[in-house]
């Protein structure tokens, strides 16, 4: 069912350690998604962490998260998207990936999160990044732009948060920060891991 986007994906990850495709998936699979998300009174501040400890820092970034589970709908189908292409990375990349974890987040207005990797200094438990935008209306006004750098911090893309937009790279190489989101913004954000649960 995937195929053609797990090539493409792979190609792209060879070739530039990143890419970003508009239309991805399904609009309407984003569409539930997004409802699925706005239903949701447990979102809880995100934290940053190097290790078992996680810490609150709203100085570095602003944004709530809610961990996903099979849900037997849009979620389920998402995460069988994600983990389809985790056995399509392992065959064609030997990456050895063992799992994909993931969460819906949400900026409100003003939240943002800075400039960062997202695999730790001496870890190398997170080895692909994907994020998939679920906003159905978004204007260049309305702010939260994802901006990716190179490894050595120069800038290389902006992406606008449209729905069914989704971006993968590889979680060491590429910095990236989210600016501030002018309204509520919401989005999946997944890694694929090659620790245990």
């Amino acid at each position: 069912m995937y195929k053609k986007i797990y090539e493409n994906i792979i190609d792209e990850l060879v070739e530039n350690g990143y890419i970003v495709i508009e239309n991805a998936l399904h609009k309407q699979l984003a569409s539930e998604l997004l409802d699925k998300a706005k239903q949701s009174d447990n979102f809880k501040k995100a934290g940053i962490s190097a290790s078992n400890e996680k810490h609150i820092d709203g100085r570095r970034r602003r944004d709530k998260i809610l961990w996903l589970d099979e849900d037997n709908d849009c979620v389920s189908r998402y995460l069988a998207f994600a983990n389809g292409l985790r056995e399509y990375l392992n065959r064609s990349l030997y990456l050895g990936l063992s799992y994909y974890e993931a969460h819906f987040a949400v900026y409100q207005k003003g939240d943002f999160y800075e400039k960062h990797l997202d695999a730790f200094k001496n870890s190398k438990n997170r080895v692909v990044t994907t994020v998939y935008y679920l906003n159905d209306v978004w204007s260049e006004e309305d702010g939260g732009e994802l901006l990716i750098y190179d490894k050595e911090g120069n800038f290389i893309k902006k992406v606008y948060p449209k729905a069914n937009t989704l971006v993968v790279f590889m979680s060491e190489e590429f910095p990236h920060e989210v600016l501030p989101a002018g309204k509520e913004r919401y989005s999946i954000a997944g890694w694929f891991r090659i620790d245990k649960r």
